[in-house]
């Protein structure tokens, strides 16, 4: 896929012409990763945007005592790192690579060149904004309302998506952090869902036996 094709997929600028997205694709550069390779840190001064090519990602939060809270899951044709755009602030979390990836990046001044000729697009950032406030809120409910082990069964049907059978795309640390809970925790909830029958486990490979039962206890 050239870097033209994944920009068209991408809802920011899914209103642009030919001309522009291969103008903006013009400015862009690829990088390759590999498992637990960094695009950026939190902290860091912040010059792109960044679409996932091919792989998997995580932004993370780490805590002053080395926790990590996976705040969310990046995949093909998913951006991040555009808040610095509009806010100038520096990053907010780790971008970290949890599989062989390719990250494609694009520098803000040609994003701001454009938004600043073509102001109807900002229209698309507001749509994505409100889609980050949307999830935060759903994240925040989550905390609230559901338990541990309600949180694990969301989370895995998140990542099982329509599939009944998957493999787990995370490490148990990893999956940990999604959920905001210790790996104890969470192996404890995962094993109790093998107990009652819901899900089947072999390694990282999981098979959801009812659907059901589990979407209930995700609510």
């Amino acid at each position: 896929m050239t870097d033209t094709e994944l920009l068209r997929q991408v809802d920011l600028f899914r209103d642009l012409d030919d001309d522009d997205l291969e103008a903006l694709a013009a400015k862009s550069s690829n990088r390759c990763l590999v498992r637990n390779e960094l695009v950026f840190s939190e902290g860091d001064e912040p010059d792109s945007l960044n679409i996932v090519k091919r792989g998997r990602l995580a932004m993370v939060n780490r805590s002053f005592d080395g926790r990590e809270s996976v705040i969310a899951l990046m995949e093909a044709g998913d951006l991040f790192g555009e808040m610095p755009l509009f806010d100038g602030l520096r990053r907010s979390a780790d971008a970290r690579a949890l599989e062989v990836s390719e990250v494609t990046s694009i520098p803000y001044e040609p994003i701001r060149a454009l938004y600043e000729e073509q102001p109807d697009q900002l229209w698309r950032v507001v749509e994505l904004l409100a889609l980050r406030l949307r999830n935060t809120d759903a994240a925040l409910a989550d905390s609230v309302f559901l338990d541990v082990t309600g949180r694990t069964a969301k989370r895995l049907l998140e990542l099982a998506g329509e599939d009944d059978e998957f493999i787990l795309p995370i490490t148990q640390e990893e999956l940990a952090g999604l959920v905001g809970a210790s790996r104890e925790r969470v192996n404890k909830a995962i094993a109790s869902f093998i107990r009652l029958g819901w899900v089947d486990q072999h390694d990282r490979r999981y098979t959801i036996t009812d659907r059901d039962q589990l979407s209930r206890r995700a609510r």
